[in-house]
């Protein structure tokens, strides 16, 4: 049986899609505008039942990303793919299978589309555009999007897989699903965004303390953690309503003292009727915190 969620077509490290079943039904039922403030791949915003929605992200190329989904149609974005994709060689396992570039599924796609896959980075990075972006996600590693600190390049190296019939499909339905919706988008640092206190606030942002790759080079920082729980504080003094993803695995004291606040919900299924600072940390303690 088929997933009622819609999965966004862009990877994003701990990306929400596998618990949107447990997290949507915990959002209030009469949303206005839902803020989306750490946007990312937009798996949560573009499944809630509300027409209105501010996507948030700090990286711009996202953000610039799924404006231009919002903006055209599914069969243009589709088509323009497919130019780039002919237009540097690459592969099309839709149409050909894996055979006719002597490869099969099991390593797939990656050795033969190394070197145009490559040119095609070099050429987004010297001059970028959407389509490039969005191309050269279809073929990078586990899909996914990263780019270096110091330039601002993006510098993920290339995968196993192409712009297959399954990721055409994803793109389709995820982009007819945002024309559904009405958003605005920004691209602030949170601290930045003002909003109503009739607007309803959900944040997945960095787990402090964890070892995914958003957090090289301190990308989520303990002042980060403080100004977005004080955020959040402020929220709720003005009778404002708010849902705060997060994973009680890392070691976090800010959390800890924090939490005690407000309501968690967990996510995982075994730990419902447990005390969170008993919980085996060697595993995902996925929550939502929740002020109503």
């Amino acid at each position: 049986m088929s997933s009622i969620y819609i999965k966004s077509p862009l990877n994003y490290v701990g990306g929400k899609y596998k618990l949107l079943k447990e997290i949507i039904p915990l959002f209030p039922s009469d949303i206005t505008v839902f803020v989306d403030l750490f946007g990312g791949g937009f798996n949560v915003g573009v499944n809630v039942g509300c027409k209105n929605i501010i996507y948030n992200d700090t990286c711009s190329q996202v953000v610039d990303l799924l404006q231009h989904f919002y903006k055209n149609e599914a069969d243009v974005i589709h088509n323009n793919i497919i130019k780039t994709i002919t237009d540097y060689g690459l592969s099309r396992s839709d149409l050909n299978g894996y055979e006719v570039y002597g490869c099969n599924s099991n390593n797939g796609l990656g050795e033969y589309n190394k070197p145009k896959y490559l040119k095609l980075r070099e050429d987004y990075n010297n001059n970028p555009d959407w389509i490039k972006f969005y191309t050269l996600i279809t073929c990078s590693f586990s899909n996914q999007i990263r780019f270096n600190s110091s330039k601002g390049q993006f510098n993920m190296p290339y995968g196993k897989r192409d712009y297959n019939s399954s990721l055409q499909e994803k793109l389709k339905v995820f982009v007819n699903a945002m024309h559904d919706k009405h958003i605005e988008f920004w691209n602030k640092d949170f601290r930045e965004c003002n909003f109503f206190s009739d607007d309803f606030l959900y944040c997945d942002p960095p787990y402090y303390n964890s070892v995914a790759t958003y957090n090289e080079n301190g990308g989520w920082s303990e002042q980060d953690e403080k100004d977005l729980l004080h955020m959040l504080d402020v929220v709720d003094s003005h009778n404002g309503r708010f849902a705060l993803s997060n994973n009680l695995k890392y070691e976090n004291p800010l959390l800890d003292e924090w939490i005690s606040e407000y309501n968690v919900h967990y996510l995982n299924g075994d730990y419902s009727n447990c005390n969170y600072q008993k919980k085996d940390k060697s595993k995902d303690i996925e929550v939502l915190i929740t002020n109503y």
